[in-house]
């Protein structure tokens, strides 16, 4: 049975992650302890809100080499993903640099409002092992302002005035700009397909 942790980063929708997992027959506990979240096979940075708060929660925490540091499968969610880039023009702030780029702001326009809140479409651009059995053009459900661009470890991209990355994977690095806690089946999906990866 996989040892799943969730980092205690401070984000509103860590409950809900929790809730998804346990609906999947996994306890994640929550936690700040390193040595605790160095020890689990699986580890989960979720994160809702601002990238320069979540980065100082993170360092408050002492968990900033932590996290750079893992080598098992690691699924930053929302901002947590966010996060796992070099830097956001959020608060203009160094994050974790486990993935090359700059999070950007999106830009608004007639047929998009910023925040991009609400279901939205995934466009596959590779096989992938976290996205294994979701369908090119699945829904997804997005609450964010800021997104990160399209890359070599882009997966899925999604398209709100702009096109960005929905999810990320390189090497033990994965993410979700989307919430797979309030994705539904699809959520689930990816949640399940994260935890059935091996280091």
């Amino acid at each position: 049975m996989p040892d799943v942790v969730l980092i205690d980063s401070g984000g509103a929708n860590i409950g809900s992650v929790r809730y998804a997992l346990e609906r999947l027959g996994v306890q994640a506990p929550l936690t700040a302890d390193p040595e605790r979240i160095k020890a689990a096979t699986h580890v989960i940075l979720p994160g809702v809100g601002a990238a320069a708060r979540g980065m100082q929660r993170l360092r408050q925490l002492d968990l900033v080499d932590t996290i750079r540091g893992l080598r098992q499968p690691v699924l930053g969610i929302c901002l947590g993903m966010q996060l796992l880039y070099e830097s956001s023009e959020e608060g203009d702030v160094e994050c974790l640099g486990l993935l090359p780029g700059r999070v950007g702001k999106l830009t608004a326009s007639p047929s998009a409002r910023i925040p991009h809140m609400g279901w939205n479409t995934l466009r596959t651009q590779c096989e992938s092992s976290l996205l294994a059995g979701i369908d090119d053009g699945a829904y997804a459900y997005f609450v964010h302002g800021y997104a990160a661009p399209v890359g070599a470890a882009t997966v899925a991209t999604c398209d709100h005035g702009q096109r960005f990355s929905a999810a990320v994977q390189h090497d033990h690095i994965h993410g979700a700009q989307f919430h797979p806690e309030r994705s539904g089946l699809v959520g689930q999906r990816l949640l399940a397909n994260f935890i059935g990866i091996r280091a």
